[in-house]
């Protein structure tokens, strides 16, 4: 049996993104790093609105978003914060937003 030969991770992302500290390594990383944190805010509405016992139809009828909608925030796509908030307030979830030593409240 012909042994199989492995590339870590590591050589291929320097390979085809460029090492650590590259403009395009760092734009990859900026962007899988945002990605992750639309995915986790997805799916902290996606458990409040179970915990409320809600689907995503009732809840895109309290904020007056679509079904579709909704479905896309829970899987992190198209987060704005308008939609975000409506969504919030829709809940009665208070959320608020920290840029560095300023915070406010989506509602």
């Amino acid at each position: 049996m012909a042994k199989m030969e492995y590339t870590p991770i590591e050589e291929l992302e320097d390979k085809y993104l460029g090492t650590i500290g590259t403009p395009k390594r760092d734009a990859f990383e900026a962007s899988v790093k945002e990605e992750i944190r639309a995915y986790h805010i997805g799916e902290a509405i996606k458990q409040a609105r179970k915990e409320k016992n809600l689907t995503q139809e009732q809840l895109g009828n309290l904020a007056g978003i679509q079904t579709a909608q909704i479905s896309k925030i829970e899987n992190g796509k198209n987060l704005t914060l308008s939609t975000l908030s409506r969504i919030f307030e829709a809940m009665g979830i208070q959320a608020d937003l920290v840029f560095g030593k300023m915070s406010f409240s989506l509602w």
